[in-house]
């Protein structure tokens, strides 16, 4: 048990590291002997659970973990998290939602309605990065390079207030990197406004989104300061559950 429980630490370690590790950076972090920790890098490099440059012999993840990655569904995570997204609902009154990270996109992994607006089920749908306040903020913090290549050469129009300019939208990638989070004003769907919060790793990537949204008039523009605040204190708090780990 022991050594499983140093290799899941060693592979995180690995996950969230801002920088391919080396073995002696591992061994610090996870508080194991050189020997111990090389051991058990090896056994997960035999399963590719990781991967070992051998011009640096620094360590990223491996593709046997991304396999397994993406095998999982996003019921388990969406259930982690529920309650700090029912806080969120109960505290804003307005729909919240969660989006997750699959490759270059955001797809709706959960979905918490008001009782008093009707239903409607978009947990499953892809986000339309450049009109959505969730597409908007996962983009901000991405590296240019990946920015670039997770959006179409031409950006589509959704509505007339559609974000279709390429130096337009850096703009406002950047006021929302530097603010925190990033509205939609009817861009993605007409009279529907959006204000959503990145789940960071510790890294700083995007692992997730927390989204308050519905229509102009539930959620108009003078809510959006406080809006903001409240999906950034919810995204921090998700990002806490998903880091934690049972002793």
């Amino acid at each position: 048990m022991q050594a499983v429980d140093r290799a899941m630490t060693l592979l995180r370690t690995v996950a969230m590291a801002p920088e391919s590790p080396s073995l002696n950076d591992m061994a610090i972090a996870c508080e194991l002997n050189r020997s111990t920790a090389w051991r058990l890098l090896a056994t997960l490099e035999k399963h590719a659970m990781v991967e070992r440059s051998p011009a640096t012999n620094r360590y990223t993840v491996g593709y046997g973990a991304m396999q397994l990655g993406a095998a999982a569904g996003h019921e388990s995570l969406a259930r982690h998290v529920r309650p700090a997204l029912r806080d969120l609902q109960s505290a804003t009154g307005e729909r919240v939602s969660l989006a997750v990270v699959r490759g270059v996109n955001l797809v709706y992994a959960d979905q918490l309605d008001p009782p008093d607006v009707p239903p409607e089920q978009w947990i499953g749908r892809p986000l339309a990065l450049h009109a959505s306040s969730s597409g908007k903020i996962f983009l901000a913090h991405l590296p240019p390079e990946e920015r670039a290549g997770a959006l179409p050469t031409n950006l589509p129009r959704h509505t007339p207030t559609t974000i279709t300019n390429r130096k337009d939208l850096e703009r406002e990638l950047r006021t929302a990197r530097e603010r925190g989070y990033a509205t939609s004003i009817g861009e993605d769907v007409p009279y529907s406004n959006g204000v959503s919060a990145a789940v960071l790793d510790p890294g700083a990537r995007p692992l997730a989104v927390v989204n308050v949204w519905g229509i102009e008039q539930r959620v108009p523009v003078t809510r959006f300061s406080a809006l903001g605040k409240a999906v950034q204190a919810t995204a921090a708090r998700v990002a806490a559950l998903l880091d934690s780990t049972p002793d």
